[in-house]
């Protein structure tokens, strides 16, 4: 990639975490850090901070939901959810690893749905902000 084509932007991300559920958020945020040309920093707070959430998701450029934690925490991830929606932030739902279907409430408030792909992931990113062509999923 040419100099002049990095993206040097530092995306700032809210991304659904869950005590207990540590290994699928630390998988997902290894895929961030290992994506090429995606620099990002880690908005996130724990589930049990509503307050501090809400004051979190204000900071960011994009929340990014891990909808397999939603059949466990519905309330915590309707939470995140809405308040994206309340303060106007994109929304990518990621599907529960392995799994192709999302609940269609949480399909229904996003701007874009993908699958594990780290390429995927920072075009969905990319793309709900107007610097992409969006996800690679369909």
């Amino acid at each position: 990639m040419f100099e002049e084509e990095m993206d040097n932007r530092i995306y700032k991300l809210f991304i659904s975490q869950f005590k207990g559920e540590e290994e699928e958020n630390i998988l997902f945020k290894n895929r961030l850090d290992n994506a090429s040309d995606f620099q990002w920093e880690n908005y996130s707070v724990p589930q049990d901070a509503p307050p501090e959430i809400k004051n979190k998701i204000n900071e960011v450029d994009v929340v990014v939901v891990l909808s397999g934690l939603y059949s466990h925490y519905p309330d915590y991830i309707e939470l995140v959810v809405n308040t994206a929606r309340e303060q106007n932030k994109p929304l990518v739902i990621i599907r529960p690893y392995g799994v192709e279907n999302i609940p269609l409430e949480l399909e229904k408030k996003a701007q874009e749905v993908v699958g594990w792909n780290a390429p995927c992931i920072v075009d969905a990113i990319k793309g709900v902000l107007g610097g992409g062509e969006g996800s690679c999923d369909i």
